[in-house]
């Protein structure tokens, strides 16, 4: 799909952001429109067609997770990608949940952000067989050791490692190691990539495991 033939809503309180994003989209070519609030938005989203939405996760008026909920309440839902801090991971899984495609954790380069827009302008097009996709996500994660579900059900629970490493009773560094081996073979090529599809499968965070021996 050419960038010119969809908008990318841009949702963030402050008017600098707005701005800063707008420009470097529209100088790769897309259509861009910036609005001021969540609330604003969603004033006209039910009108709007051909579009994908670029929103802050933290606002004033309303968090970027109500921002989707709201939306897919009104049946008004477009891909959308949610800009979040290092620790607001937690609520950018809950944005995925509420039907976010990506999140980018600030502060991130601008080549990720157009890549990202970009992905969810294929959405527009056709959403992905998910029943399709499913069986092979449960695939690969048979592929994990018990340890590295454990790891992966903490991440997807919006856990720092340093939190994964004190439930599981293990370093810091171990998380580090076994989040690499989840990354490789689950085939994720980012944190919101291996998220989207641990959903998919329906995995569910696990409660803080019983200590046990390190590995």
């Amino acid at each position: 799909m050419e960038s010119g033939s969809y908008t990318v809503h841009i949702v963030d309180d402050e008017e600098s952001v707005r701005k800063s994003l707008a420009f470097l989209l529209t100088m790769c070519g897309f259509t861009v429109r910036v609005h001021a609030s969540a609330t604003a938005f969603l004033t006209v989203a039910p009108t709007l067609e051909k579009g994908c939405l670029v929103t802050d996760l933290r606002m004033p008026d309303m968090s970027g997770v109500e921002l989707l909920r709201r939306l897919s309440e009104a049946q008004a839902l477009m891909p959308a990608i949610v800009v979040t801090g290092h620790g607001d991971v937690p609520m950018a899984v809950e944005a995925m949940k509420a039907g976010a495609l990506d999140f980018i954790e600030k502060p991130f380069e601008e080549d990720v952000l157009v890549a990202a827009v970009r992905k969810a302008a294929t959405e527009l097009l056709a959403r992905p067989d998910k029943a399709h996709s499913v069986p092979a996500i449960h695939a690969r994660l048979e592929q994990l050791t018990e340890r590295e579900r454990q790891v992966l059900s903490g991440v997807v629970a919006g856990l720092a490692n340093k939190t994964i490493a004190f439930d599981l009773d293990i370093s810091p560094r171990t998380v580090e190691v076994h989040r690499a081996n989840i990354m490789t073979k689950m085939q994720a090529g980012s944190l919101a990539e291996l998220v989207r599809m641990a959903l998919l499968a329906e995995l569910e965070p696990q409660a803080a495991a019983t200590r046990s021996p390190r590995i």
